[in-house]
Protein backbone atom coordinates (compact mmCIF):
# COMPACT_ATOMS: atom_id res chain seq x y z
CA UNK A 1 0.00 0.00 0.00
CA UNK A 2 1.22 3.34 -1.17
CA UNK A 3 2.19 5.52 2.49
CA UNK A 4 0.65 8.26 2.73
CA UNK A 5 2.19 11.71 4.58
CA UNK A 6 0.57 14.63 5.92
CA UNK A 7 0.86 18.24 3.98
CA UNK A 8 2.80 19.12 7.53
CA UNK A 9 5.65 16.20 7.12
CA UNK A 10 6.59 17.38 4.00
CA UNK A 11 6.62 20.91 4.91
CA UNK A 12 8.67 19.81 7.80
CA UNK A 13 10.93 17.29 5.45
CA UNK A 14 11.16 20.20 3.50
CA UNK A 15 11.97 22.71 6.03
CA UNK A 16 14.95 19.71 7.49
CA UNK A 17 15.83 19.35 4.04
CA UNK A 18 16.87 23.65 3.42
CA UNK A 19 18.53 23.78 6.86
CA UNK A 20 21.01 21.13 6.47
CA UNK A 21 22.05 22.45 2.99
CA UNK A 22 21.77 25.73 3.56
CA UNK A 23 25.46 26.87 2.51
CA UNK A 24 25.28 25.09 -0.27
CA UNK A 25 21.98 25.51 -2.08
CA UNK A 26 19.41 28.46 -2.49
CA UNK A 27 15.77 28.57 -3.33
CA UNK A 28 15.06 29.97 -6.79
CA UNK A 29 11.32 29.66 -6.69
CA UNK A 30 8.37 27.25 -5.72
CA UNK A 31 5.46 25.72 -8.41
CA UNK A 32 3.00 23.58 -7.03
CA UNK A 33 0.72 21.11 -8.66
CA UNK A 34 -1.91 18.53 -7.70
CA UNK A 35 -0.87 14.95 -7.89
CA UNK A 36 -3.32 12.00 -7.25
CA UNK A 37 -1.44 9.48 -4.79
CA UNK A 38 -3.41 5.90 -4.72
CA UNK A 39 -2.86 2.59 -6.02
CA UNK A 40 -1.53 3.36 -9.34
CA UNK A 41 1.57 4.67 -8.44
CA UNK A 42 4.12 2.02 -6.89
CA UNK A 43 6.22 2.98 -4.12
CA UNK A 44 9.74 4.58 -4.45
CA UNK A 45 11.92 2.90 -2.26
CA UNK A 46 15.01 4.72 -2.62
CA UNK A 47 13.19 8.30 -1.86
CA UNK A 48 11.59 6.49 0.96
CA UNK A 49 15.40 5.47 2.61
CA UNK A 50 16.14 9.21 1.43
CA UNK A 51 13.36 10.38 3.51
CA UNK A 52 13.73 8.30 6.79
CA UNK A 53 16.50 10.26 8.50
CA UNK A 54 14.29 13.36 8.47
CA UNK A 55 10.85 11.18 9.22
CA UNK A 56 12.68 10.62 12.61
CA UNK A 57 12.77 13.67 13.08
CA UNK A 58 9.69 15.49 11.79
CA UNK A 59 7.71 12.61 13.59
CA UNK A 60 9.29 13.82 17.37
CA UNK A 61 7.57 16.94 16.34
CA UNK A 62 4.47 16.23 14.33
CA UNK A 63 3.50 13.06 16.54
CA UNK A 64 2.39 15.05 20.11
CA UNK A 65 -1.40 14.75 20.80
CA UNK A 66 -2.24 18.26 21.86
CA UNK A 67 -6.30 17.00 22.25
CA UNK A 68 -8.94 15.23 21.17
CA UNK A 69 -12.27 16.01 19.09
CA UNK A 70 -15.73 15.01 19.59
CA UNK A 71 -16.67 14.86 15.76
CA UNK A 72 -15.11 15.16 12.40
CA UNK A 73 -15.07 18.33 11.31
CA UNK A 74 -14.21 20.15 8.12
CA UNK A 75 -14.78 23.53 6.66
CA UNK A 76 -17.55 24.87 4.27
CA UNK A 77 -19.39 28.03 3.06
CA UNK A 78 -21.41 29.71 4.57
CA UNK A 79 -21.19 27.95 7.99
CA UNK A 80 -19.11 24.77 9.50
CA UNK A 81 -18.37 23.40 12.32
CA UNK A 82 -14.81 23.80 12.01
CA UNK A 83 -14.94 27.45 10.77
CA UNK A 84 -17.14 27.94 13.83
CA UNK A 85 -14.28 26.40 16.14
CA UNK A 86 -11.28 28.66 14.54
CA UNK A 87 -13.12 31.84 15.06
CA UNK A 88 -14.58 30.86 18.58
CA UNK A 89 -10.73 30.26 19.29
CA UNK A 90 -9.53 33.69 18.48
CA UNK A 91 -12.17 34.97 21.11
CA UNK A 92 -11.11 32.53 23.58
CA UNK A 93 -7.80 33.41 23.31
CA UNK A 94 -8.20 37.29 23.34
CA UNK A 95 -7.53 37.35 27.10
CA UNK A 96 -4.14 36.17 27.21
CA UNK A 97 -3.50 39.81 25.42
CA UNK A 98 -6.26 41.90 27.67
CA UNK A 99 -8.82 42.25 25.05
CA UNK A 100 -12.52 42.21 24.87
CA UNK A 101 -13.64 41.08 21.20
CA UNK A 102 -17.03 41.54 20.24
CA UNK A 103 -16.60 39.32 17.63
CA UNK A 104 -14.01 37.26 15.77
CA UNK A 105 -13.50 36.79 11.96
CA UNK A 106 -11.01 33.79 10.59
CA UNK A 107 -11.38 33.61 6.93
CA UNK A 108 -12.08 30.39 5.26
CA UNK A 109 -8.98 30.59 2.47
CA UNK A 110 -6.61 29.63 5.85
CA UNK A 111 -8.65 26.57 6.74
CA UNK A 112 -6.26 23.85 4.69
CA UNK A 113 -7.68 20.53 5.73
CA UNK A 114 -10.62 18.70 8.50
CA UNK A 115 -10.05 17.56 11.81
CA UNK A 116 -10.39 13.90 12.08
CA UNK A 117 -12.78 12.69 15.29
CA UNK A 118 -10.60 11.64 18.00
CA UNK A 119 -6.79 12.11 18.92
CA UNK A 120 -5.52 15.33 17.30
CA UNK A 121 -1.63 16.01 16.83
CA UNK A 122 0.38 18.95 16.54
CA UNK A 123 1.03 17.73 12.97
CA UNK A 124 -2.85 17.88 12.72
CA UNK A 125 -3.30 21.27 13.53
CA UNK A 126 -0.29 22.43 10.96
CA UNK A 127 -2.65 20.84 8.25
CA UNK A 128 -5.13 22.95 9.65
CA UNK A 129 -3.28 26.26 9.90
CA UNK A 130 -0.36 25.79 7.74
CA UNK A 131 0.52 29.52 7.59
CA UNK A 132 2.56 31.71 9.42
CA UNK A 133 -0.82 33.59 10.50
CA UNK A 134 -0.42 35.58 14.23
CA UNK A 135 -3.36 37.01 15.87
CA UNK A 136 -4.67 40.38 15.60
CA UNK A 137 -6.65 42.69 17.32
CA UNK A 138 -8.95 46.07 15.63
CA UNK A 139 -11.16 48.20 16.17
CA UNK A 140 -14.01 49.05 13.46
CA UNK A 141 -16.47 51.07 13.28
CA UNK A 142 -20.56 49.61 13.02
CA UNK A 143 -20.80 51.14 9.52
CA UNK A 144 -17.40 49.50 8.35
CA UNK A 145 -18.48 46.34 10.21
CA UNK A 146 -21.74 45.79 8.05
CA UNK A 147 -19.57 46.65 5.12
CA UNK A 148 -17.50 43.77 6.10
CA UNK A 149 -20.54 41.43 6.94
CA UNK A 150 -21.97 42.57 3.12
CA UNK A 151 -18.40 41.84 1.59
CA UNK A 152 -18.83 38.43 3.45
CA UNK A 153 -22.04 37.60 1.51
CA UNK A 154 -20.19 38.26 -1.74
CA UNK A 155 -17.57 35.24 -0.85
CA UNK A 156 -20.26 33.29 0.65
CA UNK A 157 -19.12 33.35 4.13
CA UNK A 158 -16.39 33.55 6.56
CA UNK A 159 -15.56 32.33 9.83
CA UNK A 160 -17.19 34.25 12.20
CA UNK A 161 -17.75 33.42 16.26
CA UNK A 162 -20.63 32.87 18.66
CA UNK A 163 -23.11 35.53 18.50
CA UNK A 164 -22.78 36.86 14.96
CA UNK A 165 -25.87 35.99 13.50
CA UNK A 166 -25.74 37.29 9.68
CA UNK A 167 -28.59 36.30 6.96
CA UNK A 168 -27.56 36.48 2.91
CA UNK A 169 -29.60 36.42 0.38
CA UNK A 170 -29.30 33.93 -2.54
CA UNK A 171 -27.54 36.75 -4.95
CA UNK A 172 -25.07 37.14 -2.42
CA UNK A 173 -26.11 40.26 -0.29
CA UNK A 174 -26.29 41.22 3.31
CA UNK A 175 -30.32 41.20 4.31
CA UNK A 176 -29.84 41.30 7.92
CA UNK A 177 -26.97 41.69 10.61
CA UNK A 178 -27.15 41.06 14.55
CA UNK A 179 -24.16 41.09 17.50
CA UNK A 180 -25.67 39.34 20.59
CA UNK A 181 -29.27 39.79 19.88
CA UNK A 182 -28.38 43.47 18.48
CA UNK A 183 -28.76 45.34 15.41
CA UNK A 184 -25.12 46.82 14.37
CA UNK A 185 -24.95 50.45 15.66
CA UNK A 186 -23.44 52.03 12.42
CA UNK A 187 -21.42 55.33 14.53
CA UNK A 188 -20.41 52.66 17.45
CA UNK A 189 -17.09 51.48 17.51
CA UNK A 190 -16.59 47.09 17.58
CA UNK A 191 -13.01 45.78 18.77
CA UNK A 192 -12.39 42.86 15.90
CA UNK A 193 -10.11 39.80 16.23
CA UNK A 194 -8.84 37.75 13.30
CA UNK A 195 -5.50 36.96 11.81
CA UNK A 196 -2.51 39.14 10.72
CA UNK A 197 -3.47 38.47 7.12
CA UNK A 198 -6.80 39.03 6.94
CA UNK A 199 -6.65 42.51 8.84
CA UNK A 200 -4.38 44.06 5.74
CA UNK A 201 -7.70 43.56 3.55
CA UNK A 202 -6.82 40.00 2.06
CA UNK A 203 -9.56 37.55 0.92
CA UNK A 204 -11.88 40.60 0.11
CA UNK A 205 -12.33 41.69 3.23
CA UNK A 206 -11.30 45.15 2.18
CA UNK A 207 -13.31 46.98 5.35
CA UNK A 208 -10.65 45.86 7.49
CA UNK A 209 -8.45 48.62 5.58
CA UNK A 210 -10.19 51.35 7.81
CA UNK A 211 -9.32 49.56 11.25
CA UNK A 212 -7.68 51.57 13.90
CA UNK A 213 -6.33 50.85 17.22
CA UNK A 214 -3.88 47.89 15.43
CA UNK A 215 -2.93 45.01 17.91
CA UNK A 216 -0.76 42.47 16.00
CA UNK A 217 1.86 41.01 18.33
CA UNK A 218 4.52 39.44 15.61
CA UNK A 219 6.51 36.85 17.83
CA UNK A 220 6.16 33.08 16.77
CA UNK A 221 3.98 31.91 20.02
CA UNK A 222 0.88 34.41 18.44
CA UNK A 223 1.18 32.24 15.38
CA UNK A 224 -2.63 31.17 14.92
CA UNK A 225 -1.56 27.27 14.79
CA UNK A 226 0.08 27.19 18.18
CA UNK A 227 -3.30 28.98 19.74
CA UNK A 228 -4.92 26.16 18.14
CA UNK A 229 -2.78 23.85 19.99
CA UNK A 230 -3.06 26.03 23.61
CA UNK A 231 -6.60 25.97 23.54
CA UNK A 232 -7.03 21.75 22.89
CA UNK A 233 -4.12 21.36 25.35
CA UNK A 234 -6.85 23.60 27.53
CA UNK A 235 -9.53 21.11 27.05
CA UNK A 236 -7.73 18.25 27.60
CA UNK A 237 -6.70 19.62 31.27
CA UNK A 238 -10.07 19.88 31.57
CA UNK A 239 -11.31 16.77 30.76
CA UNK A 240 -13.15 17.92 27.95
CA UNK A 241 -13.25 17.07 23.82
CA UNK A 242 -13.37 19.65 21.33
CA UNK A 243 -16.49 19.97 19.87
CA UNK A 244 -18.31 22.82 17.80
CA UNK A 245 -21.86 22.37 16.10
CA UNK A 246 -23.67 24.54 13.73
CA UNK A 247 -25.73 27.34 14.75
CA UNK A 248 -27.50 29.80 12.37
CA UNK A 249 -24.01 32.13 12.20
CA UNK A 250 -24.48 32.60 8.82
CA UNK A 251 -28.18 31.67 6.91
CA UNK A 252 -28.63 32.21 3.35
CA UNK A 253 -32.36 32.66 2.30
Amino acid sequence: MQRKYSLGFWMAVLFLFTASCRSHYEMSGIERSRILIDGRYAEDKAALQYLLPYRHMVDSVMSPVVGQTARYMAANRPESELSNLLADILVWAAKAYNEKPDFGVYNMGGIRAAFAKGKVSYGDVLDVAPFENKIAFVTLTGEKVLELFRQMAITGGEAVSHGVELVFTNDHKLKSARLHGKEINPQANYRVVSIDYVIQGNDKLEAFKSKTDVVSPKDESNNVRNIICDYFREQTAQGKSVDSQIEGRIIVE
